[in-house]
């Protein structure tokens, strides 16, 4: 990999002059030109810098130094790997806490991690090679024999699952290709754009939230999101609580499945 070229486009990516950089960075913009150029080799030191002053994620900074020629700086364990059961203690915590509420634990990729009870009430009906660990939430939420045939506004929620997904240029591909036409934003939505969803409790109307552990130096721990789901009116909150009371007790424990290699909602 070229070093100065990735170092450059990284650069141009987040609209920054050499001197903004070099001055977040703690050098001088001759010796980042010098750099850019492949005139001057940077020390590790330097290219861990240059790499948080990019605000870059923890697997880009690890890349960014292997192109320098350096070991990367942060770890990518398994999620399975004993290093990270406080996590899995700690996922397992926030999504039985959510309950009646759905909520759910995605990589980033968009495959399911781990979702608490209530989810299943967001997923009923839709195939079932679409549903459960390791598949994928944007395309159970997309897909016509998903969520799709549910979703009473579905333009303006395929909208929003395609805007989050410009890291996955197959999969936004795939998806693009099972919605309508998008027409052209209707303008103000109000504070957010809820999901409206036919159930067997009827419409549900939720809000979303994405949570990630923001001190997180492990790649695989920096790169999961919990995606929790909060209802919109009072109506989704009853729904919600009365599916939960229909429940059996044991259909309360929360689904979990370690993936073999985690790679970040929908």
């Amino acid at each position: 990999m070229d070093f100065p070229r990735t170092l450059r486009d990284c650069r141009t990516r987040r609209h920054l002059s050499q001197l903004d950089l070099a001055l977040r960075a703690g050098t001088t913009q001759r010796h980042l030109s010098f750099i850019e150029s492949g005139r001057s080799v940077p020390g590790r030191n330097m290219v861990v810098r240059l790499a948080e002053s990019l605000e870059l994620s923890l697997r880009e900074r690890n890349e960014l130094l292997l192109a320098a020629g350096y070991a990367p700086a942060y770890p990518e364990s398994r999620l399975d790997d004993p290093v990270l059961a406080p996590v899995r203690t700690a996922i397992d915590h926030i999504l039985r806490g959510h309950l009646p509420y759905p909520a759910l634990v995605v990589d980033r990729g968009g495959d399911l991690i781990a979702a608490n009870s209530a989810f299943d009430l967001i997923t009923e009906g839709a195939a079932a090679e679409l549903v459960g660990p390791g598949t994928n939430v944007y395309r159970l939420a997309l897909h016509p024999d998903g969520l799709a045939p549910r979703i009473l506004n579905l333009a303006e929620w395929a909208r929003h699952v395609l805007a989050r997904l410009g890291h996955l240029e197959e999969l936004r591909a795939e998806l693009t290709g099972y919605v309508p036409e998008l027409p052209p934003s209707a303008g103000v939505l109000g504070f957010a754009v809820p999901l409206r969803l036919r159930s067997s409790y009827g419409e549900l109307r939720l809000m979303t939230t994405v949570t990630t552990f923001a001190t997180a130096v492990d790649v695989t721990l920096a790169e999961l999101k919990l995606e929790a789901f909060l209802p919109a009116d009072p109506a989704t909150a009853e729904a919600l609580s009365a599916a939960a009371r229909q429940k059996p007790e044991s259909a309360e424990a929360v689904m979990t499945e370690s993936r073999c290699s985690p790679t970040g909602s929908w």
